[in-house]
């Protein structure tokens, strides 16, 4: 049977109430209605079941769903009870913001190794992690096993190293250079645009000035 194609968009809201689940499991709720989900994530009810109906429903007619087995399951579908292993090349400020989130192991993704072109960086250590040079990428990944890769570095690089990173054998690109990659279609990538979500703020700002008549 052919597997059904979900929308990017229930795709997109799948971390949602991934997280909106784990608040309330950590707050000790064990089951919510659709209608008191909907008021917690500001989304309509009736979306959230045609959401959760692409993979089966979960829920119960008059009792809802139960909090702790709809996160595990979404956390299955989110492919959150696997581990993947990563590395973060560029170790700027974003890249070390990045080793340093700590929550990136409690969902599974482990970082294995950090890389960069800076001899000044050349050994440190960040949570426990050295710092390696760009140069010791290739045999660095042919004897480790990585999934995905993460990219925080200028966007005139991005494309060399991404080129080097396909031939090495890595599947999925975390990209947050401010530029889109052009790569073969069996290597997945994520673009984190960050200016674009804050040009998303800025309109939303000043619609809601228009709406309220302020300048």
């Amino acid at each position: 049977m052919e597997e059904k194609e979900i929308s990017k968009a229930v795709i997109s809201r799948l971390p949602r109430y991934y997280r909106y689940l784990g608040e309330l499991t950590n707050a000790g709720v064990e089951r919510i209605s659709s209608n008191d989900l909907s008021r917690k994530m500001r989304v309509t009810a009736s979306q959230i079941r045609q959401d959760l109906n692409n993979f089966g429903g979960f829920g119960q007619q008059g009792y809802g769903y139960n909090v702790k087995y709809l996160r595990t399951e979404i956390g299955k579908i989110l492919g959150l009870n696997q581990s993947h292993s990563m590395i973060i090349i560029g170790m700027g400020n974003l890249g070390q913001a990045l080793a340093n989130y700590a929550s990136f192991e409690k969902n599974g993704f482990l970082v294995k190794g950090l890389f960069d072109v800076n001899p000044r960086l050349d050994g440190r250590e960040v949570r426990g992690i050295p710092i390696r040079m760009l140069d010791e990428l290739e045999a660095f990944l042919k004897e480790n096993p990585i999934e995905i890769a993460a990219l925080t570095i200028p966007k005139t690089e991005v494309l060399r190293v991404s080129e080097i990173l396909v031939k090495c054998g890595i599947k999925a690109i975390w990209n947050f250079a401010h530029t889109d990659l052009n790569l073969p279609e069996d290597v997945i990538v994520e673009s984190v645009h960050l200016s674009d979500s804050l040009m998303r703020l800025s309109y939303n700002i000043t619609s809601y000035r228009k709406e309220h008549g302020e300048s």
